[in-house]
């Protein structure tokens, strides 16, 4: 398999063996999602937390696990919300990742359940991850979490998630959110930039991809701007914000795109845009240099800006 740009030498050796996932077909692309992360070993620090699970109350309960380090209180929060094209995903294949934001950043991380398409399409999983960061601001006190250093943090379809939350949290006068963070989020429904049209084949997820989880998420839906927030007009007021981009990605120049409007709109932005990868790289190839470094990064970020 050839690609257009050059890929990082580890990378591209892993690349051969990973095909974007058929999400025409759900229930094969979520058992392969699975088989990719199952054999990640678990955050060596584990035993520093203490991880519960729990189903907040609602009118649809959401399925969480919650990661804090033991014995501490007044700590930032973190709504992590994983990735999948809206189609597939888990708790367990962010579960190393959580741990660690956790245990790095000394803070509670709620790893969120939300519903999947097709089963439940849009606004479904949005409305999960909206009561998931409400639910922690609700109960800050008995959580033991400083209310004012909660964060929004999602990876692809689930940084497509988080940015709406952030959006709809500043339409709705709160809660406040002290940062989001965004690794090569999904934005645009649309799928019209030059990376939406023209990355295929990619390793992963492709344009051809892109197309089909859209469509399988909307179900014939137009979307508001909570829903695909790069239709927002406005984007002053939101949080800080850190979005990670990978190049051989067709989500790399809505993600760009989307980054120099926050910043003309007066947001803080740190744009880090990773030569040589693919969507996905640092989840599914997390012993790369590059991914490694890459996640350092973003984990060691997200711990600066909620240090008390």
């Amino acid at each position: 398999m050839t690609y257009s740009v050059l890929l990082d030498p580890e990378l591209a050796a892993a690349a051969v063996d990973l095909p974007p996932g058929n999400l025409a077909d759900p229930a094969a692309a979520r058992a392969l999602n699975r088989e990719r992360h199952a054999a990640r070993p678990a955050y060596p620090g584990r035993d520093r937390l203490e991880v519960t699970e729990r189903r907040l109350d609602g009118d649809v309960p959401v399925p969480v696990r919650l990661y804090r380090p033991r014995g501490r209180d007044g700590i930032p929060a973190v709504v992590w919300l994983h990735g999948g094209a809206f189609i597939l995903g888990d708790l367990d294949a962010t579960d190393a990742l959580c741990a660690r934001i956790s245990d790095e950043a000394g803070a509670l991380v709620v790893n969120v359940d939300y519903r999947l398409a097709p089963e439940h399409p849009c606004p479904a999983g949005l409305d999960d991850s909206v009561a998931a960061l409400d639910w922690v601001a609700a109960h800050a006190g008995d959580l033991g979490v400083d209310p004012a250093r909660i964060a929004i943090a999602g990876a692809s379809a689930g940084g497509c998630l988080a940015a709406g939350v952030a959006l709809k949290a500043r339409d709705r006068g709160g809660p406040p959110l002290a940062f989001q963070l965004l690794v090569y989020p999904v934005l645009d429904d649309r799928c019209a930039t030059a990376s939406a049209r023209e990355t295929v084949p990619a390793p992963v997820f492709d344009a051809r991809s892109n197309v089909v989880m859209w469509r399988t998420y909307l179900a014939g839906r137009t979307p508001d701007a909570y829903a695909a927030p790069a239709r927002a007009e406005d984007l002053s007021g939101l949080p800080p914000a850190m979005i990670v981009v990978a190049e051989l990605d067709p989500l790399r120049d809505e993600a760009i795109e989307y980054a120099n409007r926050l910043s003309a709109a007066g947001v803080e932005v740190i744009l880090e845009d990773v030569p040589g990868t693919f969507h996905g790289f640092d989840a599914v190839v997390p012993d790369a240099a590059v991914s490694r470094r890459v996640t350092d990064f973003y984990v060691r970020t997200l711990a600066e800006r909620l240090a008390g």
